[in-house]
């Protein structure tokens, strides 16, 4: 396993534990001594189809969901634990939910769900490219119900 600090290849297990579908390690690098987390999961485990709004299918893409939720998170306080979380417990509820196909609609309602409970902003980001809007107004009903909720809390 390559550290990502100094590149050299001489890493050793400091902790591993289950986590879902994968096992989290917790390595330290023997070189430079510092420490960094790896996931090891089976592969092709996953084999969702996703039926695109198009009626297209394509293979089940895990990086996709990771992609979309660090762009939502971007400059955001959101720990990359916290979106690898997110990620790995979208994919559960789908296996779990599905058997061989799932509509990416069911996968963007998972992901907004949990964005709109973890981070507001990040939950507008992805709303925003998600639910393609065409004006502000849609954008403005979509965002209405969070802004109710928050001016409660306060």
């Amino acid at each position: 396993m390559q550290c990502p600090f100094c590149k050299k290849d001489k890493s050793k297990v400091v902790d591993s534990r289950a986590s879902g579908l994968a096992i989290r390690r917790r390595r330290e690098c023997l070189e430079c001594r510092k420490r960094f987390t790896t996931y090891e999961r089976i592969e092709g485990e996953v084999r969702l189809r996703v039926i695109k709004k198009d009626g297209s299918r394509e293979s089940y893409d895990r990086q996709k969901i990771l992609k979309g939720l660090h762009l939502a998170c971007h400059k955001r306080p959101v720990p990359t634990e916290v979106i690898e979380r997110l990620a790995r417990d979208i994919e559960e509820d789908l296996l779990s939910q599905f058997d061989m196909e799932v509509p990416s609609q069911a996968i963007g309602d998972m992901v907004m769900k949990r964005l709109g409970a973890l981070d507001q902003v990040a939950y507008v980001r992805f709303a925003s490219v998600y639910r393609d809007f065409k004006d502000a107004s849609a954008f403005v009903q979509e965002v209405k119900p969070m802004l109710g909720g928050w001016k409660a809390k306060r």
